[in-house]
């Protein structure tokens, strides 16, 4: 099952333990020396190449990001915004804004959310699209959620689980619903996160369930049940109920490797390659890794049978990168 992930200090702390005991960081750099500022740099070359590589073959393809927003500005001066990282990108996104940063349907603590929107303020003086994803469940909390996105010129989902695997029931249309045909990021209005399949009994439901829906853009994973979508498949969720098109895009971790990829292999629990670091203590089959390490690009981004290529062959808008903020494990773990 896909679950949503961010860092937390608990996570922190339970991985200092581990790294103090087993010692897997020892050889992070040759030198056994990190500035703390290349951890954020290098999740940024990351983005960048996958931006690069991808809008090479596709100028429309679009990237967003997920959380680890602090990268949009500048790690020697955080009043600069780091433009040659944002003309890379179409969008970013950011959960928990306004509900469910410390307890889902609950609102997030006013500091936590004026930090965070210093950053998405940022975003959109670049022109960036802001997509926000709040974690609540009761009917008020939903429309203050959509409410006040709307007020920062924020696109929003109001999610009613954090496994993000339903269509809400509220509100009963989306939010700013329309009959537009939707070509850019920047059309749109609305989104439906929906990334864990499971709670649907079939290919058939699932793809249906998506394809009676009017949002604007969907971000879902690119796999039902270990096999990748067709082409067919979504071209057809392109169009929306009401008969406008929208944009489809594939949810893609790439700070941490997942063992229900395609891509894992079952030697790798016990001899794992060397930019494989050991498993989430908080996500069961969710593996750090020393995502600047060119075995791990090519996995993902370069090797024919990549990640991205997968997903851009099976005809994707683009994709949601997550696990961004894995900058900050290693920024805490090598200080």
């Amino acid at each position: 099952m896909l679950l949503k992930r961010s860092i937390s200090a608990a996570l922190f702390i339970l991985m200092v333990i581990c790294i103090l005991t087993c010692g897997c960081l020892d050889d992070v750099e040759d030198n056994g020396h990190y500035n703390v500022s290349e951890p954020r740099q290098k999740m940024r070359d990351l983005v960048v190449e996958i931006s690069t590589y991808s809008k090479g073959q596709c100028p429309d393809f679009i990237i967003i990001t997920q959380n680890g927003n602090e990268l949009v500005m500048s790690d020697t001066d955080p009043d600069t915004i780091d433009g040659n990282y944002t003309k890379h990108l179409d969008g970013v996104a950011q959960e928990d804004l306004f509900f469910g940063y410390s307890s889902d349907d609950e609102p997030t603590p006013a500091g936590e959310t004026a930090y965070l929107e210093r950053y998405l303020d940022a975003a959109l003086s670049e022109g960036l699209t802001v997509l926000v994803t709040d974690y609540c469940s009761s009917v008020s909390n939903i429309d203050a959620s959509y409410s006040m996105n709307s007020e920062r010129d924020h696109v929003s989902f109001a999610a009613p689980r954090r496994d993000l695997d339903v269509v809400p029931d509220h509100p009963p249309r989306p939010f700013s619903v329309n009959t537009r045909n939707i070509s850019s990021l920047k059309e749109i209005g609305n989104f439906l996160y929906l990334i864990d399949p499971g709670s649907f009994n079939t290919r058939t439901a699932y793809l249906e369930a998506l394809g009676n829906t009017d949002h604007d853009l969907l971000i879902i994973d690119a796999f039902y049940d270990d096999t990748i979508l067709t082409k067919e498949e979504v071209d057809h969720l392109k169009v929306k109920a009401n008969g406008g098109s929208r944009l489809v895009i594939s949810y893609m971790s790439i700070g941490e490797a997942e063992d229900y990829r395609y891509y894992w292999k079952v030697e790798w629990k016990n001899t794992p390659p060397p930019w494989l670091e050991d498993e989430n203590p908080e996500w069961e089959g969710n593996y750090k890794v020393r995502y600047w390490e060119d075995e791990w690009k090519d996995l993902i981004i370069y090797d024919n049978d990549s990640y991205l290529n997968r997903i851009m062959e099976a005809g994707f808008d683009g994709v949601y990168l997550d696990i961004i903020d894995a900058f900050e494990y290693y920024e805490y773990m090598l200080q």
